[in-house]
């Protein structure tokens, strides 16, 4: 049976507590990630949130924000962490946006797939996304994917920077690793 983005809505309505995206007809549940990759996802967030909001940029969302794809399926898709210019969604909405994010990170969790993750930045990267990040807390390695252009592969020691996207804007790699304390 090929769901559609109004059966997403039902089933968020009827589940209210469940994450779900809706990919290529199917609703998938999302299951809560482990703790390490949600506090990587929540230090980008931050970090991306004092810079953006400030200066008036745009909006910072987390793994709960949904975005209806421009795909043939209307899927609805949710990165770990995302930004949308401030030129492309003026005011904000309290459904799912219709629209692709500017930026978008995945952070790898204990349950994920690699292959799955990558096909994910793809898919978003196909339909206009500037931007996508794979952060992998387990081998601290962030990759960052453009349309037509090789991925970058920064470790810690290298610093994130978008200055097409954000100017002044960085972020260190090692700076997002969950603590440790002793």
């Amino acid at each position: 049976m090929h769901l559609t983005f109004k059966d997403l809505e039902k089933a968020q309505q009827q589940l209210p507590d469940y994450r779900m995206e809706l990919v290529h007809g199917e609703v998938i549940v999302m299951s809560p990630s482990g703790l390490e990759s949600d506090e990587v996802a929540v230090e980008i967030c931050a970090q991306l949130r004092n810079w953006i909001r400030p200066r008036r940029l745009g909006r910072v969302a987390g793994s709960s924000a949904g975005y209806v794809l421009p795909n043939a399926d209307a899927d609805v898709r949710a990165p770990d962490a995302s930004f949308i210019r401030a030129d492309r969604l003026r005011r904000t909405t309290r459904k799912f946006a219709q629209l692709v994010p500017d930026l978008m990170f995945e952070v790898v969790s204990a349950t994920d797939s690699l292959d799955a993750l990558r096909a994910k930045i793809q898919e978003f990267l196909r339909l206009g996304t500037l931007v996508g990040v794979l952060v992998d807390p387990k081998s601290r390695i962030i990759e960052v994917y453009r349309s037509n252009a090789e991925v970058v592969i920064l470790r810690d020691g290298d610093v994130l920077t978008l200055p097409d996207l954000l100017p002044g804007w960085e972020m260190e790699v090692n700076s997002i690793w969950a603590p440790e304390f002793d």
